[in-house]
């Protein structure tokens, strides 16, 4: 079977909590699973058919590897380690936040793996582009700027703007808007015109910047929307998530088999 030189991220997929937090933490199983990315590492990993894919298998809400390290409370209450999820629950019970030695065995347990594993791919030379994937809600939290406004079926993000193009003043772009173009039409094929973003409502996270940065290798970030899998505050069934996943490495594979010429000519 044919490897695309890809490298997939699915950074909030896990849902297992550190036996180090188990008498700390405040929230309920079933709120740890609705504040992660739930069936992401069902639709995206792609480990058959792509260079490589990196998931995380610890909840976001002990350790969140798409934040800063240097990003913690109180100045960053949904920052590694979480204070507050982003409907300002509290995570943890009172008083039983993670000290600074906890804290850092943590990151040296959880968020450092995750990223060497990252770097040792993108430096095997099998990666040309690197996609990290996450699942959103379906409207904009109380917490946002515009709470309850629907959000698109797909997001994509390479740090620029709403056609993807750098911005004056801030960071290059992640991946070039012409790529993203490309990207964003092969995506409007499987999910529908008007159904694909870009950088709204996210514009990318700490993964696709920061190694960005360091490897000069494109990255993408991909949101899909919950509401093509859940319903009713139920979760699809497997035969759903089989077309998703379907779905999504198509657009992804189309999008490489339509670059990878133009990119070698």
């Amino acid at each position: 079977m044919k490897r695309y030189p890809f490298l997939i991220t699915i950074p909030h997929g896990g849902t297992g909590i550190p036996m180090l937090l188990h008498d700390r933490i405040a929230l309920s199983k079933e709120q740890v699973a609705y504040y992660s990315d739930p069936r992401t590492r069902d639709i995206f990993c792609f480990t058959d058919r792509v260079a490589a894919c990196v998931a995380a298998h610890i909840a976001r809400t002990a350790v969140d590897v798409n934040r800063s390290p240097l990003h913690l409370p109180p100045a960053y209450p949904d920052g590694v380690i979480k204070s507050m999820t982003v409907d300002k629950i509290p995570v943890y019970r009172d008083g039983a936040f993670p000290d600074e030695p906890l804290i850092v065995e943590l990151l040296l347990r959880y968020f450092f793996p995750f990223h060497i594993r990252v770097n040792h791919a993108l430096e095997s030379g099998t990666v040309r582009i690197a996609f990290d994937c996450h699942s959103m809600l379906p409207e904009n939290p109380p917490t946002n700027k515009e709470p309850g406004k629907e959000r698109p079926l797909v997001c994509l993000s390479n740090g620029g703007d709403r056609q993807a193009r750098p911005i004056a003043g801030k960071p290059p772009v992640t991946c070039p808007p012409e790529w993203m173009e490309i990207l964003r039409n092969r995506f409007a094929e499987a999910f529908g015109d008007g159904s694909v973003a870009f950088n709204n409502p996210f514009s990318g996270g700490f993964i696709s910047r920061y190694h960005f940065r360091r490897h000069r290798i494109p990255w993408v970030q991909v949101e899909l929307n919950r509401v093509l899998y859940e319903a009713d505050g139920g979760s699809a069934g497997p035969e759903r998530v089989a077309e998703l996943h379907q779905a999504v490495f198509g657009a992804l594979s189309g999008f490489w088999d339509e670059i990878a010429p133009l990119e070698s000519g």
